[in-house]
């Protein structure tokens, strides 16, 4: 997750251009491939009356701004980290395989892509003000998408979630559920707001993209395919080194934000320690994954494909290393220092796509 978004239709659009085409709020290119936007005449002339505006571009201006409120790059990471993990389970049980199982499958998807944006949106409510400084492309920091409304979504979307595990994946999967959203709830909501405190906040990232969804997601699709839980190697492996990813998306995810954090106090690693240290720190947490990884490949071949697990990690370990020579030769800008931060979701995204061969 990232650090972690319906009143009357016209709140969802904030400007707009000529001849009642929308226009999206502002959005940088540095985030996730995120479109830019463009000035307009709009703007000089004054904000058109959103009742002038046409159905249809008031619906696709609402879609704009919900799906930069489900955060896409957290998205990629559940679903691509989800297939992985489904694949995996598959993989180990083939003769146990049953396509009718599919549309359940789905159904777990969605509920985590709902907690998902749900933990992510909640956190947009509470962030607004820093993130006018931090990310100001966001729906609710741009106006584009009203409180109220950011409510309505973060609520609907975690109704939706929980029902859809009730009536699908029993106690114990829907308990890990709401755990979850618990845990995405106190990080940003007072007076708790634990994401105020380094330590308490890696501890909920890691907790929830490590723990929580390599175990739960496995467990649930052994429990489909009528088998108990047993743990893999392949699983054992992912977790612990999920975790450690996970804890090191953490401490970086503030790297582009230590401007906002520093005026409203909020607590980071990287307001506490500086840029330069915590990147060092990150790319070395990383580092150890992958030598583990590499050595996990030479002295476990009974349980790992040696060749995967040793070219893979190398080449990754080595990339990284180039990124953080990189970071450090363009004196930490802001736009390399995002530069970097999009290059470790990349290579969590990567770690996943790795699993189902390992």
């Amino acid at each position: 997750m990232d650090s972690l978004s319906c009143a009357h239709e016209p709140t969802f659009v904030s400007r707009f251009q000529n001849e009642g085409s929308v226009r999206c709020s502002a959005v940088s290119t540095e985030h996730f491939g995120e479109p830019e936007s463009t000035s307009s005449d709009a703007e000089v002339a004054g904000e058109l009356d959103p009742k002038q505006v046409p159905v249809g571009n008031r619906m696709t201006s609402f879609k704009d701004a919900f799906w930069r409120f489900l955060r896409p790059h957290t998205i990629r990471g559940t679903v691509i980290g989800t297939s992985a993990l489904v694949a995996r389970a598959l993989l180990e049980n083939t003769q146990s395989i049953n396509w009718i199982l599919l549309p359940k499958a789905l159904r777990g998807l969605l509920a985590l892509l709902c907690g998902n944006g749900s933990i992510v949106g909640i956190n947009q409510i509470y962030d607004v003000g820093i993130d006018k400084v931090n990310k100001p492309f966001l729906p609710v920091a741009a106006g584009d998408l009203s409180v109220s409304a950011a409510w309505a979504l973060v609520i609907g979307l975690a109704a939706l979630g929980v029902g859809i595990v009730a009536t699908n994946f029993g106690l114990l999967i829907t308990s890990l559920y709401s755990f979850g959203l618990f845990l995405g709830t106190i990080y940003s909501v007072p007076p708790l707001r634990l994401k105020r405190f380094a330590v308490p906040a890696f501890l909920i990232i890691a907790t929830v993209r490590g723990f929580l969804l390599n175990f739960g997601v496995y467990y649930a699709t052994r429990a489909a395919l009528g088998l108990s839980y047993q743990w893999s190697s392949s699983i054992v492996f992912i977790t612990c080194f999920v975790t450690v990813f996970a804890t090191v998306i953490a401490i970086t995810k503030d790297l582009p934000d230590i401007e906002g954090d520093k005026k409203y106090n909020i607590s980071t690693f990287a307001t506490r320690f500086g840029v330069r240290n915590i990147s060092f720190l990150g790319s070395g947490l990383l580092l150890m994954n992958y030598i583990g990884a590499v050595g996990a490949g030479i002295f476990m071949p009974q349980a790992f494909n040696r060749n995967v697990m040793v070219a893979a990690h190398t080449a990754l370990g080595v990339a990284l290393l180039y990124q953080t020579w990189l970071l450090d030769s363009a004196k930490y800008s802001k736009e390399a220092i995002a530069g970097f931060y999009r290059f470790i979701w990349n290579l969590f995204y990567t770690q996943y796509v790795l699993l189902p061969f390992i």
